[in-house]
Parts: structure tokens; sequence; C-alpha cells
């Protein structure tokens, strides 16, 4: 991005912001990860600002603890960044930025992308320390940087870590996206009726390969549950997981497909499901976010996503490999959703 922001600042002002700018611009299940932040300065008197990209700003609006939602495009900004567009852009999220005022920024993401973005805000910056961050030289534009405690594992956990230096309290970490339920989705609750039974949400789509854990094990799970639960199937998808999607179909043909929808749509979808289950994805997070009852799949090619990490904070988890057996994951589902089985 052009247009370079200015250097740490210096320190944090003397007792709680009354304003913070979160910045976490992606991806789903890393903004529900983050959420808690909000929340938590919402309870303590803090008004809270948060930087997202574009495409998952609705992932955001309405919730009651943002009171401010900016949106960048960081992808086209990097990709033509001398460009008319790109200028203008960069430009406008500074302005706004600028007349939000905050005392204090949290740059959650550990990125260049974010730093850059956190420091055109023009406030102390509060995040991650090198050795925790994964792109470890972007720390040079951070003025109160956070060494994790390495007693602390899960992700949510770690950002709250963030909070401490601003003197904000956690009163409550997990995270909460209840406030998406409070949209109308005719769609979505057209398509629940139209199943007309109890139904598990099974989502075999992954961002890469390694999370996924097979559309002919989803199928197997599909009957499995169907055998010995009673409940029917709804496919969960999203962009990039149409071929998936797709496939479980064709496996499960009695199965439903969920129609395409926004982040609100799918949120009234998993809230009347039985239980949602997934590889380590962000509509698994979400599902869980909702006190949806969950099931996150962790495959053992995982590295950085380990379940100590990434698992749901509420929900059940399981990391599977090539000898587990399909009635460990079914009995899982049902229990997860305390259903009885038949």
């Amino acid at each position: 991005m052009s247009d370079a922001p200015p250097a740490p600042s210096g320190d944090l002002p003397s007792g709680r912001p009354r304003r913070l700018l979160v910045v976490r611009l992606s991806a789903m299940g890393d903004i529900i990860h983050a959420l808690p932040i909000a929340e938590n300065a919402r309870r303590a008197g803090v008004e809270v600002g948060w930087v997202a990209e574009t495409p998952y700003g609705a992932l955001l609006q309405g919730n009651p603890a943002v009171s401010r939602l900016f949106l960048a495009d960081t992808r086209a900004w990097r990709r033509s960044p001398l460009s008319k567009a790109s200028r203008a852009g960069i430009r406008r999220l500074r302005s706004e930025l600028l007349d939000f005022s905050p005392d204090a920024t949290i740059d959650v993401q550990g990125l260049w992308k974010s730093a850059v973005v956190a420091r055109l805000a023009r406030a102390p910056v509060v995040s991650l320390g090198m050795r925790d961050r994964r792109e470890h030289t972007s720390s040079m534009l951070v003025d109160t940087p956070v060494r994790l405690d390495p007693a602390v594992s899960h992700v949510v956990d770690q950002n709250l870590a963030l909070l401490g230096p601003l003197g904000i309290p956690v009163v409550d970490p997990a995270p909460d996206a209840r406030y998406l339920l409070r949209f109308p989705r005719p769609a979505a609750e057209s398509f629940c009726d139209g199943i007309g039974s109890a139904f598990a949400l099974l989502h075999p789509g992954a961002s890469r390969a390694e999370k996924s854990w097979g559309e002919d094990q989803f199928a197997a799970l599909a009957r499995g549950l169907a055998a010995r639960a009673g409940l029917s199937t709804a496919i969960s998808w999203g962009p990039g997981d149409e071929e998936r999607a797709a496939r479980l179909a064709e496996l499960v043909p009695e199965a439903r497909r969920i129609p395409a929808l926004d982040f609100a749509g799918l949120a009234h979808v998993m809230a009347r499901s039985a239980v949602f289950v997934a590889g380590d994805t962000g509509p698994v997070h979400l599902a869980d976010a909702l006190g949806v009852p969950t099931v996150a799949l962790f495959s053992p090619g995982a590295r950085r996503n380990v379940p100590t990490r990434n698992r749901p904070y509420r929900g059940a988890w399981l990391r599977y490999d090539p000898g587990t057996d399909l009635e460990t994951v079914v009995t899982k589902a049902i229990e997860a959703a305390a259903l009885t089985a038949l």
C-alpha cells in the first residue's frame, strides 16, 4: 500500500481508552475469535471501532459491541498500490479512522498489512510481540508489544491478552455472534421449514485440502446419524465449496443443500440445526459462537491450526487419522447434540 503510515507514536494514554480501534481484517473464523475483544471493551464502557476487509463487513454489521465499522480492500491495494482507486481507498480509510480518533488501536492479526492499517489511525498500537507474530518484522510498527503466556493455548484467550495493557478486564471470554439472528432471513427460514424434521448440518468445504475430511466420510456420517439418531441431512457450503457440496449431494441424494446465503442467513440455518459438523473452518466457529452444538474435525496433517489453539471455544472436537472409526465420529456428534441414539 502507498501513503506510508507514521512510525510508532509512543506510550499508551494513561487510564482506560475512551475509544478503541480493533484491526482484524479477515477471515471468518479469525474475526469470530476476536469478537470477545470488542464485547469486553464495550462492557468496560469503551467505544469500539473495527476495521475488516470488505467481504467480511457483513459478519460484523449489527454487532452491538461495534459502534463504527470501517472497510478495507487491502488485496486490491496491494495488487495495484499506485492506482488511483487504491490511493483513494487508502485516503478514505485514513480519513474515517482519524475522524473516529481512537485513543488506542489493537492489531489482532499481526501481519504487515494489518500493522500498516493500524498505523493509519495515528493512535498507539497494541499487538503481539515479534516472537508471537506470523510476520515477525511487522512488530516494528507496534508501540506496546504483548508477549503471550505459553500456558494460554486457545487463540481466543491469546487475543484477549491484548486487552491487558489497556486496563480492560475480561468478563466473558466466549465469542458470541447471536446478533446475526436479529436480522430476518426468509430464505433461510423457508429452507429449514422445508426440511420438516430435525437435521444435521454438514459442511464438507475447506479452505485447504488438508483441512478436508472428505465427502465420502461425510456421506457415511450422514447415514450414521440418520440410522442412530433419526436426523436428516442438510449440506452447508460457501464460496469455493461448490464442488465438495455437489459431490456430497450426489452421495446422499436425500440431503438438501442450503441456498446461497449471507452470513446472517447461514446463522439462521445453523441455529435451526441439531448439530453442525465441519473441519477446522470459519463456519464451525460461527456455529459455536451461535451456541449451536458443534463438532470440529481436525486432520492429522494440521500444524498451526491444532485443537489446542483452534478448537471451538465451547463445542466438541475430534482429531482424526486414517484409523479413526466412523462410529467414533457419529457418537461424538450425537453426544454434542445431546441426542438419544435410536
